[in-house]
């Protein structure tokens, strides 16, 4: 895993000094309800980043995702996908919501393969199935593809939902708060696999969340958003070598304690 993750950091490093951006966001503004939700927001995404916007609750987190995805429109700037207007670029991308959103009446097996029927119009044949079944095994339920979803618990529920992002090969997954409503076990679990998926696949992630500890053990980078109107009050480049213990590491318990210091200047 040390290997991958830092050969992994080499290919950002390079991708990062020139390579065309996965996703640009220019002068971003936007007012809704008379509210103004952003006080001008620029960033990039280089491909194959793992980048993680962290923020207080309501400050529009999440709805940069919907920006991205041109589910809402900007009031002012612009928003490019590998170097393409937003809404021309939508089949690019793939989210993981805060809930799993499974059918219930299909199986585990069942509502990776939906993603594709949706997308493309597909039937399922043997090809989707040996995908789904080889996605499932991906994110540790290989012996689960059978079972409904009230059959799963929410950790395993939430890896059928990143096996439907993925089965669609997307460039760009689009992940917002998918951990918040996971006891704190099965969270610590879980940003272990998805830290294993995106050195497996090499997906573009943008990671949406307002704690503290799955940016440090999740990032590249991470994007700190004050409350509304948002502006990016700070960026960190987070260097050090995957996985990480963030109780073993002094570096990242000084920025850990940094943020903390942040975010208690937003409750003020």
């Amino acid at each position: 895993m040390n290997a991958i993750g830092s050969s992994f950091a080499n290919r950002n490093a390079v991708a990062g000094k020139g390579a065309d951006a996965s996703i640009e966001l220019r002068d971003i503004k936007l007012a809704l309800g008379g509210d103004d939700i952003y006080g001008d927001v620029s960033f990039s995404v280089p491909p194959g980043e793992l980048l993680c916007i962290l923020g207080p609750s309501g400050c529009g987190k999440s709805t940069l995702l919907r920006l991205i995805g041109d589910l809402i429109k900007p009031s002012s700037g612009a928003i490019t996908i590998a170097g393409q207007p937003a809404a021309a670029a939508w089949e690019k991308l793939a989210y993981v919501f805060q809930s799993p959103r499974l059918v219930p009446w299909r199986t585990a097996l069942e509502n990776v393969i939906l993603a594709s029927q949706l997308r493309f119009s597909r039937r399922v044949n043997e090809e989707l199935r040996d995908k789904a079944k080889s996605l499932l095994r991906m994110v540790g339920l290989e012996n689960d593809g059978h079972k409904y979803p009230a059959m799963l618990s929410g950790g395993e529920r939430q890896r059928v939902a990143i096996a439907r992002a993925l089965v669609v090969d997307p460039e760009i997954i689009l992940m917002d708060e998918p951990l918040s409503a996971l006891d704190i076990n099965t969270r610590k679990r879980l940003r272990h696999e998805i830290l294993q998926i995106w050195q497996m696949t090499r997906k573009t992630i943008v990671f949406v969340t307002h704690d503290i500890d799955d940016a440090l053990t999740l990032a590249d980078r991470i994007i700190v958003l004050s409350p509304k109107p948002s502006r990016i009050v700070q960026t960190i480049e987070i260097a050090e070598a995957r996985p990480r213990r963030i109780e073993q590491a002094p570096t990242l318990q000084a920025i850990r304690v940094s943020l903390e210091q942040q975010f208690a200047t937003f409750e003020h």
